[in-house]
């Protein structure tokens, strides 16, 4: 059975490369989608062409599991149908560069490049420490159904550190997130997990400001989604500045067990709201 995430981003094979999607409002933030969603979108159709490719050959005989996606936002599509057109610009045994361009009514709405890339043998390291943070089961669970944004209300969230509004002096905020459908966390999953927290800058200012995205890069440091069933994940945002209307942020996506399953960074503008 899949969740209402799987079918909000399920891409329909239309041939040569070309994907049929409906893009819907359950995703929404103010009056367009949120950018994690599209982002999702975009790898879900990059995906099923690296999977389809697999299956179709006789030389790529492993998985290849996405390892890079960057995403650039030209307009905000709409609810409803609307195309992508993934190509394969190289493939090699082990690795697959796409591109991908987001289309609506005859409109590039996002254009993305992926790296896809299977296991290799080669040198190991591990230096990345997890944020200290108490345990999901002794912090008391958000009411995100009622947030002011469709997306949040897809997901279960429970506040660690970070008041939007607090004017504090650092932007940074934490918690612990899970998809509200039983889902493990996938590469696509994780790209839009990452957008969907609010922004650090929100720490910053006592008026929160407008914040849309123009770039966003995920990275995938290893495979997952890891065995086992579903589980609450730490999330962590920074921003170290906001100058001349732009800001860049740092995302981070945790495993309960210290495990980093992906990590983000967005360029985005900072307005003023109206």
């Amino acid at each position: 059975m899949t969740t209402g995430f799987e079918q909000d981003t399920a891409a329909e094979p239309l041939g040569e490369g070309r994907y049929a999607i409906n893009l819907s409002d359950r995703w929404w933030i103010g009056r367009g989608p949120n950018g994690g969603y599209v982002a999702a979108l975009v790898l879900r159709a990059m995906t099923v062409e690296v999977d389809a490719m697999i299956a179709n050959s006789e030389e790529h005989d492993r998985r290849l599991p996405a390892r890079s996606l960057s995403v650039h936002f030209l307009r905000p599509p709409t609810t409803g149908a609307a195309e992508i057109e993934v190509t394969v610009e190289h493939a090699g045994h082990v690795t697959v560069f796409l591109s991908a361009r987001l289309i609506q009514d005859g409109e590039v709405k996002a254009k993305a490049m992926a790296v896809f890339s299977g296991e290799r043998e080669g040198p190991a390291f591990d230096k990345s420490e997890m944020p200290e943070a108490p345990v999901p089961e002794d912090l008391e669970e958000m009411d995100t159904e009622q947030a002011p944004v469709a997306v949040f209300g897809r997901y279960r969230a429970k506040f660690i550190k970070g008041v939007p509004g607090e004017a504090g002096e650092k932007a940074e905020t934490m918690g612990w997130i899970r998809l509200r459908d039983e889902q493990p966390v996938d590469p696509v999953l994780a790209a839009a997990v990452l957008d969907v927290w609010y922004p650090a800058p929100f720490v910053a200012f006592e008026k929160l400001p407008f914040a849309p995205t123009l770039e966003y890069t995920v990275h995938f440091p290893r495979t997952i989604p890891e065995p086992g069933p579903p589980d609450w994940n730490l999330i962590r945002l920074t921003a170290e500045e906001g100058v001349e209307g732009h800001f860049s942020e740092d995302a981070e996506l945790w495993s309960r067990d210290g495990k980093l399953l992906a990590k983000a960074r967005q360029m985005a503008l900072l307005r003023h709201r109206k």
